[in-house]
């Protein structure tokens, strides 16, 4: 009987290699006909295709399924609430009543109105932003806010690590669940994929509500491992929200040899914006727990605000399941907004088409373009695919930049210092359309300026890659460069 089995696993793969060429035309065919995708990635599906038959389509089955046909995050108990502030918003700015306390931002005001019709943004004008660069500061504060929380601690990070960090968090969790405040934990399926059931069964023992988003099959099989929910929101009381580029994990507190100092940039907000980032954890945990926390109207109370904030904040997202790329086209519309310079910190710089011939058109025509990106890479691929498109940077005349004080993971765009994009979307074609993100567009002399300042003490500990420099790299780098710039539409 198993010799049977095996000669027919053998005749199998014997028809499969003889008739190799014919399937993967079947399989090119499926990609290119049933598939609605952009033709710079289905010539990279079938370029993977090419080098790896058979495997290459099971990839793709696995990591290019596309959501944009479906509204994953539903919010129809407050919908009408939010179209009736986003309307009333629109009648403002339409009638040239809406007023900016600074007359510089009023040209900004095209952007606003473009996030209120495509991202149903409101503009809250209220609030203040605490900037963080040095995850140790970051943490120390998201410890101190959470431990004055009387409600509830809603918890939302891409990567959580079950280090000396998370203990630290997860002590003050339980306490405060002692206390009576309610606590919700969301965390990614595939970031968090070093974590344990048992860890998360402990949370929940001390009565924590805890949701895994796209969960993996039988535990370990993930389908959706191109989908990733790459957002990181803490929420508290509802007056105070934190956003930003840090997960949890003892390298992003510096302990971690191998990255160094972890330099990156978080925002803690306190006023109405807070009520937005609110709204965007509840949709996502609605979605992941098969929950309707819309119904709890206590959830969405206005507080009372200790700091007097003047910030003007749009919280916007974006995913695969977003009719438009609303993260991507902020970037976009800023650059070409830009009169004077354009400040950029990313650890993964690979633009699109439109965002590099716009970058190249601005500092072609003279704006101060500065890019900033790390001296060492966390993924290879990415890496490299980031260092052939900053050579075109440099050939169109911006200023780049290695960071070589450590590992640089900041997601900041500063414009004009007026208008700052920062939060957890990388400048990357997989932050653009493959995951779930979230930013805060800042319309801000005051803060713009402190995270342009930032960007400029960066620039003492990092190293300018210069026309010459770059074109004095190794043949093998060339060569990682050109295969891993082919493969960035799916990286």
């Amino acid at each position: 009987m198993l010799e049977l089995v095996g000669d027919g696993v053998i005749n199998v793969y014997r028809w499969m290699m003889d008739h190799l060429f014919l399937i993967n035309i079947v399989f090119s065919l499926l990609i290119i006909f049933f598939q609605r995708r952009n033709p710079t990635t289905v010539w990279a599906w079938l370029l993977l295709l090419y080098f790896i038959p058979v495997l290459g389509f099971i990839l793709y089955l696995i990591l290019g399924q596309n959501f944009r046909r479906e509204r994953m995050f539903k919010m129809k108990e407050i919908e009408g609430e939010i179209k009736y502030a986003v309307r009333r918003q629109e009648e403002s700015i339409y009638r040239k009543k809406l007023r900016l306390r600074d007359p510089e931002l009023d040209r900004f005001k095209r952007l606003i109105l473009y996030n209120l019709n495509e991202a149903e943004a409101v503009l809250t004008d209220n609030n203040d932003i605490r900037i963080f660069t040095d995850g140790r500061e970051k943490f120390q504060a998201l410890l101190s806010e959470m431990d004055r929380a009387r409600n509830y601690i809603h918890v939302q990070y891409y990567i959580i690590k079950n280090d000396e960090l998370w203990k630290e968090i997860e002590e003050v969790l339980v306490r405060k669940a002692r206390q009576g405040v309610e606590i919700r934990v969301l965390f990614d399926s595939m970031g968090c994929r070093g974590m344990r059931h048992s860890d998360w069964a402990r949370l929940e023992k001390a009565g924590i509500k805890v949701a895994e988003f796209f969960p993996a099959l039988l535990g370990k099989l993930q389908l959706r491992v191109n989908y990733r929910n790459h957002r990181k929101i803490v929420v508290i009381d509802g007056r105070i929200g934190f956003v930003g580029g840090f997960n949890v994990g003892r390298e992003y507190i510096g302990k971690d040899r191998k990255f160094g100092y972890w330099r990156d940039t978080h925002v803690c907000i306190e006023g109405s914006a807070v009520t937005s980032l609110a709204v965007r954890f509840v949709l996502d945990w609605n979605y992941a727990a098969r929950e309707n926390l819309f119904l709890e109207d206590r959830l969405f109370e206005i507080p009372t605000y200790v700091r007097n904030g003047r910030d003007p904040v749009q919280i916007i997202s974006s995913g695969p399941d977003s009719h438009s790329q609303e993260i991507r086209n902020n970037y976009l519309r800023l650059i070409h907004m830009a009169r004077k310079n354009i400040y950029i910190q990313t650890p993964y710089f690979i633009p699109d088409d439109d965002i590099r011939d716009a970058l190249e058109i601005a500092a072609k025509s003279g704006i101060d373009v500065r890019i900033m990106i790390p001296c060492k890479p966390d993924h290879p691929f990415v890496y490299w695919a980031t260092y052939s498109y900053l050579g075109e940077m440099i050939e169109a005349g911006a200023r780049c930049y290695t960071y070589d004080n450590g590992f640089l993971h900041a997601k900041c765009m500063c414009v004009d210092g007026l208008v700052t994009c920062m939060g957890t979307a990388n400048m990357d074609i997989r932050s653009f359309s493959l995951n779930f993100e979230v930013n805060a567009v800042i319309y801000s002399a005051r803060t713009t300026e402190r995270l342009m300042e930032a960007f400029e003490n960066d620039i003492a500990k990092s190293t300018l890659v210069t026309r010459k420099k770059y074109e004095q790299r190794d043949f093998v780098i060339r060569i990682k460069e050109q295969f891993c710039r082919l493969l960035s539409p799916v990286l």
